[in-house]
């Protein structure tokens, strides 16, 4: 049996780092391995593997910036003991300092917040951003080996924070092809039955935390207005997603007098709400990688995305024209969604080929990459 220690804030299944380490950490069990996680929270299906040992830091004030030197501290010292009997330590970007595996899913120096939610909060995300700066410039630099969620994450290191391209290993996020599948026509109507949604019409789903601008909502927003002024426009948007920037937009909308923009929050039941929906769109200014919209094509719904976003290396060359040059351009995004509307069904086909390739590749694929990684490089 060997031992594995893997420090990250949170192993649990919502968001994609945290499902992500999950996964790592759900197969090593499997396989029987000791394995040891410092975190502030563990999902319970690890926790009742009686080979996984959960060192829990807590999460002072329930912020992650003022636990960051404690999950720092306990990790070191668990890493140093681990290490010395043999143990392989994987930490996540600069949560840990420790020079064994990295495995990094955002690049912090590869993008600048823009928080407009009060001066308190932009100062809160000017210092925390410092820190995560600082302490990714080190991490990084005395990793052995850095494992990459796209190449899109690769490049951002090579260019950001100068790292030599050997050290850089991709590593795609796989999938639970069980709970993300496109669904059939008798349940896609009885989904929507459960929803109450409309069965006559098209649903565009929105996925991400509303507690800055990165996720692009305000560029989808834009576009929406500009395309409900349009007759021929006829379809509801249903926005997934928490953050301090939530009231207002919900004021903004009501505002506008734009009933067809409905804020669910946060929500349990991802899986079946994509399987219901027609479209999702991600007009991200940065992404990794990009779980949701990975999510959503399993789902075998077309996915409108920055080309920008790790995710879109992915897409097939029929599916190019899905991808948003611009970020900012809520005038190209109206476009790409007139567009989708227009031919919805031959995108639809279009992502189902693509969905059968995405499903083909599980979380667990992914473990296995990333372990067979870990062991050439200790050879």
């Amino acid at each position: 049996m060997k031992s594995y220690l893997l420090v990250t804030g949170d192993f649990v299944k919502t968001g994609g780092m945290d499902r992500a380490n999950f996964a790592l950490a759900d197969y090593l069990a499997r396989q029987g391995e000791q394995v040891h996680l410092v975190a502030h929270r563990v999902a319970s299906e690890l926790l009742a593997y009686p080979n996984v040992k959960f060192h829990r830091v807590p999460k002072l004030r329930n912020s992650y910036l003022l636990s960051s030197p404690l999950l720092n501290r306990r990790g070191r010292i668990l890493a140093q003991r681990l290490a010395a009997n043999g143990g392989r330590v994987l930490v996540n970007g600069g949560n840990c300092q420790w020079p064994d595996v990295n495995w990094v899913h955002y690049v912090h120096a590869a993008y600048q917040p823009d928080n407009k939610a009060g001066l308190l909060r932009q100062l809160k995300g000017s210092v925390s951003r410092q820190m995560f700066l600082d302490a990714e410039k080190k991490a990084l630099n005395s990793a052995r080996v850095i494992i990459v969620n796209s190449d899109r994450t690769k490049q951002d290191l090579i260019e950001k924070l100068a790292i030599p391209e050997q050290k850089l290993h991709t590593v795609y996020y796989g999938i639970e092809p069980q709970i993300f599948y496109p669904a059939t026509p008798e349940e896609r109507i009885a989904l929507r039955q459960q929803l109450g949604w409309p069965e006559d019409k098209a649903i565009v789903v929105f996925i991400g935390a509303l507690s800055d601008r990165r996720k692009g909502f305000d560029t989808l927003f834009a576009a929406w207005q500009q395309l409900c002024k349009s007759p021929n426009w006829d379809a509801e948007l249903v926005v997934i997603g928490v953050g301090a920037e939530l009231p207002l937009w919900q004021r903004r909308a009501a505002d506008a007098g734009i009933s067809n923009i409905h804020f669910l929050g946060f929500r349990a039941d991802v899986p079946k709400l994509l399987q219901a929906a027609d479209c999702l769109v991600a007009p991200t200014r940065y992404e990794a990688y990009g779980l949701g919209v990975h999510e959503a094509l399993c789902c075998g719904i077309p996915a409108i995305v920055s080309a920008n976003a790790g995710v879109a290396e992915r897409y097939p060359e029929e599916l190019q024209d899905l991808l948003l040059l611009n970020p900012n351009d809520a005038v190209n995004l109206a476009t790409l969604l007139l567009k989708w509307q227009s031919h919805q069904d031959d995108y639809s086909q279009l992502v189902l080929s693509f969905s059968q390739e995405l499903r083909g590749y599980s979380w667990d694929n992914m473990a296995k990459n990333i372990l067979e990684i870990q062991r050439i490089s200790s050879e």
